[in-house]
């Protein structure tokens, strides 16, 4: 073959090979910037994505309708009421349904009997095997307790008591936690009767623990049922 050929062959061969990494280098260059756009920047920095342990949240999102918010399929956690509830899950049984503990309490959110037969649960087995009945159960005992404490709340909200402030969640959760009758001497005692659960847990560990959360909507009740 004629040199010049040759020659000529070869320069059209590095022509197309810098053309071709141009090609993918400009593909690139494009995709990356498309991306960059969607790269949270500062989002998560900012003051108004957190809750400080002073703070309450005092609405449901992303509806102001309770039934519509507990409807919700999608996992809102954080300090809004579905992440208050899996937080006391965490707590009592590691989120499991089924689990029966060494004093005989029940389920996720860790029923007694009696309190299921007060909230009209006549079942034992079915409300262990369904996790619907234990979220409504949930729910009524939380009503229950904000009625029964809700001359506590009133008073105590927003003031720190023996270096915990005080929340309507944190009341809620110890209630549920510890009883309320042991929330209501801690708070009245000014922190100096220091209450505990079954297992040596304090009161006050659980109003600073469960601080902050949005439980404003639950309407109080003094009979709810399931």
């Amino acid at each position: 073959m004629p040199r010049q050929y040759q020659d000529g062959d070869s320069a059209w061969k590095l022509q197309f090979m810098i053309n071709k990494w141009l090609f993918y280098i400009g593909i690139v260059t494009i995709v990356g910037f498309i991306s960059s756009a969607f790269k949270p920047s500062e989002a998560l920095n900012q003051k108004r994505f957190y809750v400080s342990e002073k703070e309450e949240m005092l609405y449901q999102f992303p509806s102001q309708n309770p039934s519509d918010y507990f409807q919700q399929s999608l996992p809102f956690l954080g300090k809004h009421f579905i992440g208050f509830k899996e937080a006391i899950a965490i707590r009592e049984s590691q989120g499991q349904y089924r689990l029966v503990n060494s004093l005989g309490y029940m389920g996720k959110y860790q029923f007694g009997t009696d309190a299921l037969r007060f909230f009209g649960i006549k079942s034992n087995a079915a409300f262990l095997n369904s996790p619907e009945l234990q979220e409504k159960a949930f729910v009524a005992l939380i009503k229950f307790n904000k009625y029964k404490l809700q001359d506590i709340i009133e008073e105590y909200r927003g003031k720190t008591i023996d270096g915990v402030h005080v929340t309507e969640s944190g009341i809620l959760a110890a209630a549920h936690l510890g009883g309320a009758g042991s929330v209501r001497k801690f708070l009245e005692s000014n922190g100096k009767k220091k209450c505990k659960d079954g297992y040596g847990t304090t009161v006050k560990s659980y109003l600073r623990k469960f601080g902050g959360y949005e439980t404003h909507n639950i309407k109080a009740d003094s009979s709810p049922k399931v």
